[in-house]
Formats: structure tokens, C-alpha cells, sequence
């Protein structure tokens, strides 16, 4: 079967695009050619810098024919609808539609149309200027002298050359004919623009791939990553250092050259006098380099590892010494911004209230930065105030949550106040990243507490799934603090996400309180500290999500999380115990009874039938109904008994006892009886059975 090659060649692609763009290309493509009747084996895409191309394997030579029947109407029609039905299966006259008899209907004409399948090249040609026209990238241009003209092509970056061929392995390739804004398709595509920017005529997509090669160009992106990674590492070994991994920059690297070569550089030693953050950042952001250290150290070395896309004739020095002066002058920029803010400010006469509001120390730096930051009413939101507004708002909140979490109050109040402090730095200006990791680092310069100095960097903790939660208690309880006033303050202003839209990040916020709570085992009254229903009902959906991300069964978890649910650590065990209980055998039985007396009663309820509020031992007629009773009354008192302390595992415990007495109550009662009033106790009784198993949970919902 034929494979179809296509590359799409132009000036450079961003790298943050390029793997998007390649993706998106494929199931473009793939979408309309199956849309058009065409299957095919497998397909790849492959991006560099200046190409997008993809392999698509085993496609049909051409789409199956395709037979379609179009009912007509009756014989005896009149003649009106009977020419309209021509004209809509594309007949010339009615000799040529075929006529159905139905037993109840008579007689009706039929049209058997068979649209005749089309060769693979025709469809080709013909989708891919559309999808190339309609290319959704982020940001687009027009250029070139037809970019004036209305409808001229919009592409990324300039498109230079298209690349469209189709054959098998036994027959000579063909190209497959198609024109956009003058770029015609053909089978000539170009090498490195440095190395080797010849002509390179292309047949299928191995040679494709080896005449690249041949020509300074790594197509597989995945390759260039790891001919980076590895050359990278290597290089740092033999210098007796090893390189500090980052996978985002070793994407954005991968994307920036077509003909990877890893060189290192050196900078002077005085700079390793910065923090390692701000060297690292400084490095990549600018320079887009890696760092290095000696085996094991935590503090960086004085040598980096740039990617260059050129194989220089001089080994690289010049490149090396181009990229060290750039690194050089942006570290002197690093270092300058590290010392300032170590520094007193001019105007501290004018910081002295917002010193005072705050109970700041105005001989000590982080501390003017705070008062800075107050007294310049820098911003938060629009509708919720000053960043000093917010710091008063957390600082009274997380006053309220220390002795809950049993943090030390004053610690934490001292952290809250310097917890904001670093945005007025100018190591922060430079490189918001590093808000609260600079914090951390001017408060233990200026000798506060460690815990004070951990909380400042933790309280922005986690900031997704994979982040760690804050450390200790003081972090712990700011961090909380902080999460919590940004969901109350944007409830209140009702900025709630919407869809998939959630330009604050409230969700990760949600998710955050949730790890902490659950992670450190926090009982937290949530409905208390909200004051909103639907706050609270938005941290449901999000424990939900959390809770089946860690494997939790969704019926298990709406079993327990009801409306007036507030304390999300309990929801969470007891969607534990009830896990581990409905898996048993016995967990498994009495829920098949248990949800048999509930579904019994639920039927008699919704026919109006009044069902006695409680049980009359008097009206218990045979053992098996004496014998559940008994059983319902000893697994309520003991259940309760372990929810109040808190053990569930103890709670399903005493509730399994009633599998054997249930089991044999339906086997030898009757429940409607002849005599209401038994028949109503005996309700009663598949009541108190619903009662007592709803102390946990609410089996009804329960699926098996």
C-alpha cells in the first residue's frame, strides 16, 4: 500500500509551537483523509525548527465505493414529488429509480446511487490547501509580494517550500499536485541553511530521512533531545561536574537547532556569590544554557553548556566566547539587582505608617519592601483591593487557622507580613519565578526565624499536582491562608471558573487546600471559614477529582460527600474505609441486601405508604425479623459509637454483622403482610436497616 510523504518548510518556527503545530498537523490531515473514505496504517509527525512533516503508512490507493439508498415517494405520488425526487438522487427519469413494495405501504421508488471511489492523490490535493490555509497557529503573518491580496496565505513564519509525495515501496513515487499563494507542491526540499542549504530531491520518507541527515539536519526531535541530554552529560563528566537537568529548557533547546553541538563555557567564579536560582535563570532565560555543579554539591559551578546549531570550524571558540560575554554582562545585572536589595531604601520616612500597620522593622530590608509595597497601593485586583489589603486580609485569616493547625502564631504573623515582601525586590522584577524563593533567601539574611524564612518561600505551595505540600506548620498555615482568601475573595466578586476557563487558577488553588488538608491530616470546618455554600460545593467537585485521580471509585465517593459535607479529611477516610469494606465479600453481600431493603422501601415511600418511625418489638412475629432487629439495634450503637472516634474501618466493621440476619430476613419474611401493622413495622424495620448503614454512607448510591 502507498505511503504519503509531506513536509511543510519554513523561516523558524517558536519553539513552544513546534510540537503543537506538528501534532495538530497529523490529525488535521488524518481526519479529512478518513473523512473522505481513505484508511491508512500508522502515521508519525516530526518537527525542527525551520519543517513540519509527516509519514503516513499503508494508505489506501483510493476510497472504497461508496453505495447509498434514497427512498423515494409512493408511485401514485403525484407527479411533483416524484420530480423532486429526481432531482435529489441526480436521476434523469424515473425508468432509472427502482421500485419497493411494502406489505402496508404499496408500492415506492428507490434510488440506488453508487458514489464510484476516487484515487488517493485526487483527495490529497485537494484537502491540504485548506488545511494549510486554515493552519490554526497561535499567531500568524502574511508575507511576500502576494501577502497584499485579500485571502493572501497567513503562516507562522514566511512558508518556503512544500513537500508532497505518494507511492509504495515497489513503485516509483509520484508527487501529488497542489498550489497555495504560489508555493507549488513538488519533491525538492532544503538541508541545513548553513551547512548544506542545497536542493535535496526526496523520494520516500527513509531517504528523506537520510539525505537530511547527510545534510546537517536531525529530523526525530526526540533524537536532537537526546543527542543534547547525552553530549550534554558527557561533556560535564570529563570536566568532573555534572549537568543540572531541566527537561523545559532541554524541550525549547531541542527545538532551536536542526544540528545539535554541545560546547561548554566559563564565567568568573566572583559570580557564584548570587544564589544558584538566580544564576540558573539568568542563564537559561537569557541565553537558553545549562548549568552544571560538582557530583553531589547543591551550589552551581562556574561553567555552563550552551547548544549551538552551527559545527564550527574552530571548534566552537568563538561561539563559546560570544555566549560567555552575553553571560558575563547579564550575571553583573544578577549580582547588581542581588546587592540593592540588601540595601535600605531612600524614602523610608515616607513607609513609616504602613511600618507601623504591619509591625515592620524598617532597619531591616525585606521588611522596607513590604511597607513598599503598602505604601505604593500596588494593585491585587481591581475589585478586591491592594496587595497590603490582601496581606491584612490573610493575616487575620491565618491568625484564625494557627491554633487549628497548631502553629505558632506569632511566627506565623511575622511570616505573613514579609510573605509578600520580595515582589518590590528587584531579583523578583527581573524574575518573577523567584517570588517567595528570594523571600526565603532576604529573611534568613536579615535572621528570622527558619520558620519564618521556610513559610515565605512554602506559602505559595503547591502550585500543581506534582509540587510538594509546604513543609512545616508555619508554611502550612500561611500557605493555607493565602489559597483560601484568593477563593473567598474571588467568590465574593463572582470571578468563578467557567468551562475550561480559569484565568486565576482557582482550581489549583482548590487542589492545593485539598493535598494540604489531606497530606497533614487538617480537620478544617470549611463551611465556617467560606461563608458560601457554592465555595464549598466548588471544593466538592474538586475533591471528587482528586479523590478518583488516587483510584477512588465515583459511586464510593457520592456515596459519602454530602451537601452539608465540610470536612474534607473525613470525606476522604471514609471513602477510604468504605473502599476497602464494599472489595470484601462480606462488604459485597450486605450491600446487596442492604440496597434490596432500600430500593423495597424506597417504592413503598414514593406510593405514599406511611412507614412507622420505629420499630414495635410486639409486632415481631418470626425469628428472622426478631433476630434483625436485634442485629439493626447492636450495629446502630456500635457503628455510631466508632464514627464518633472516628474509625470507620471499626464503623463497617459493626455493620457487617447484619449481612447474615438481612440475608435470612428476606429469605423467610414476607414484608408486605396481610396486616398493615405488621406490615408497616416490618418497614420500619428495613428502615432502621437504612439508618444504620447511612452513619457511613449512603449504600443506595452504591453500584453492584
Amino acid at each position: 500500500m502507498p505511503d504519503l510523504l509531506l513536509e511543510l518548510r519554513s523561516e523558524e518556527i517558536p519553539a513552544r509551537m513546534q510540537r503543537k503545530a506538528a501534532g495538530d498537523l497529523k490529525k488535521l490531515v488524518t481526519d479529512a483523509l478518513v473523512d473522505a473514505g481513505l484508511t491508512y496504517e500508522g502515521a508519525r509527525e516530526y518537527w525542527t525548527p525551520r519543517r513540519l512533516t509527516l509519514d503516513i503508512r499503508g494508505l489506501n490507493a483510493r476510497s472504497s465505493d461508496v453505495r447509498e439508498d434514497i427512498k423515494g415517494p409512493a408511485t401514485s405520488a403525484p407527479e411533483q414529488a416524484i420530480q423532486g425526487f429526481l432531482r435529489k438522487a441526480g436521476l434523469a427519469s424515473v425508468s432509472e429509480a427502482h421500485v419497493h413494495s411494502d406489505p402496508k405501504k404499496g408500492d415506492f421508488y428507490v434510488a440506488h446511487i453508487v458514489k464510484p471511489g476516487r484515487p488517493a492523490d485526487e483527495i490529497i490535493a485537494e484537502v491540504m490547501p485548506g488545511i494549510i490555509r486554515n493552519f490554526p497557529w497561535p499567531k500568524s503573518m502574511r508575507s511576500g509580494a502576494a501577502s497584499a491580496k485579500p485571502g493572501a496565505l497567513r503562516w507562522v513564519r514566511p512558508l518556503q517550500s512544500i513537500v508532497c509525495t505518494f507511492g509504495s515501496e515497489t513503485e516509483e513515487t509520484r508527487i501529488v499536485p497542489f498550489e497555495v499563494d504560489g508555493l507549488v507542491a513538488g519533491n525538492v526540499t532544503y538541508g541545513h541553511r548553513f551547512h548544506a542549504p542545497g536542493a535535496i530531491t526526496v523520494r520516500r520518507f527513509e531517504d528523506y530521512v537520510a539525505n537530511l541527515e547527510k545534510a546537517k539536519v536531525v529530523l526525530d526531535a526526540e533524537r536532537r533531545k537526546q543527542i543534547i541530554a547525552t553530549d550534554a552529560g558527557n561533556i560535564a563528566f570529563a570536566n568532573g561536574l555534572e549537568l543540572v537537568e531541566d527537561e523545559g529548557l532541554l524541550e525549547e533547546v531541542s527545538g532551536l537547532v536542526e544540528w545539535p553541538q554541545v560546547l561548554m563555557g566559563t564565567f568568573e567564579e566572583e559570580f557564584l556569590a548570587i544564589p544558584s536560582e538566580i544564576i540558573r535563570l539568568t542563564i537559561k532565560t537569557n541565553q537558553k544554557c545549562f548549568v552544571t555543579r560538582k557530583p553531589g554539591a547543591e551550589t552551581l559551578s562556574n561553567h555552563f553548556i550552551l547548544i549551538s546549531n552551527i559545527e564550527a570550524k574552530d571548534g566552537g571558540k568563538e561561539i563559546v566566547h560570544g555566549n560567555g560575554k552575553v553571560v558575563r554582562a547579564r550575571l553583573s545585572d544578577a549580582k547588581h539587582f542581588w546587592l540593592r536589595d540588601q540595601r535600605d531604601l531612600p524614602d523610608l520616612d515616607t513607609l513609616k505608617a504602613s511600618a507601623e500597620k504591619f509591625g515592620l522593622d524598617l532597619k531591616k530590608p525585606l521588611d522596607q519592601r513590604m511597607a513598599k509595597l503598602d505604601a505604593l497601593n500596588v494593585t491585587f485586583h481591581a475589585k478586591l483591593g491592594t496587595q497590603g489589603a490582601r496581606v491584612e486580609r490573610i493575616r487575620t485569616l491565618a491568625g484564625e487557622l494557627a491554633p487549628v493547625i497548631g502553629a505558632d502564631a506569632a511566627l506565623v504573623d511575622r511570616a505573613v507580613v514579609l510573605a509578600k515582601a520580595d515582589l518590590r525586590t528587584e531579583a523578583v522584577g527581573e524574575f518573577p519565578e523567584l517570588q517567595g524563593i528570594m523571600g526565603r533567601k532576604y529573611a534568613a539574611l536579615q535572621g528570622e526565624d527558619a520558620a519564618v524564612a521556610e513559610a515565605i518561600e512554602d506559602h505559595y505551595k503547591p502550585q500543581g499536582p506534582s509540587d510538594r505540600v509546604p513543609a512545616g506548620k508555619v508554611g502550612l498555615t500561611v500557605a493555607l491562608a493565602d489559597k483560601l482568601d484568593t477563593l473567598i475573595g474571588f467568590w465574593a466578586i463572582d470571578e468563578k471558573p467557567t468551562g475550561s476557563k480559569d484565568p486565576y487558577a482557582l482550581r489549583r488553588a482548590a487542589l492545593g487546600v485539598i493535598r494540604m488538608l489531606l497530606e497533614k491530616n487538617i480537620r478544617l470546618p470549611l463551611a465556617s471559614v467560606a461563608k458560601d455554600p457554592d465555595l464549598v460545593a466548588f471544593f466538592h467537585d474538586r475533591l471528587k477529582v482528586y479523590l478518583r485521580d488516587m483510584g477512588a471509585r465515583h459511586d464510593l465517593i457520592d456515596a459519602v460527600l454530602t451537601p452539608e459535607a465540610d470536612d474534607l479529611l473525613m470525606v476522604a477516610r471514609r471513602v477510604e474505609a468504605l473502599t476497602a469494606f464494599i472489595t470484601s465479600e462480606e462488604g459485597q453481600n450486605l450491600l446487596a441486601g442492604t440496597k434490596r431493603a432500600t430500593q423495597l422501601l424506597a417504592a413503598e415511600e414514593k406510593k405514599g405508604t406511611v412507614v412507622e418511625g420505629a420499630v414495635s418489638a410486639d409486632l415481631l412475629l418470626l425469628d428472622a425479623e426478631k433476630a434483625l432487629h436485634a442485629a439493626v439495634e447492636t450495629a446502630t450503637k456500635d457503628a455510631a459509637a466508632a464514627v464518633s472516634k472516628e474509625d470507620f474501618r471499626s464503623a463497617m466493621e459493626a455493620l457487617s454483622a447484619l449481612r447474615a440476619p438481612v440475608d435470612q430476613f428476606f429469605n423467610d419474611v414476607l414484608v408486605n403482610d396481610e396486616d398493615p401493622a405488621i406490615r408497616a413495622n416490618r418497614l420500619a424495620l428495613l428502615s432502621a436497616i437504612r439508618a444504620a448503614t447511612g452513619t457511613v454512607a449512603d449504600f443506595s448510591k452504591i453500584a453492584g
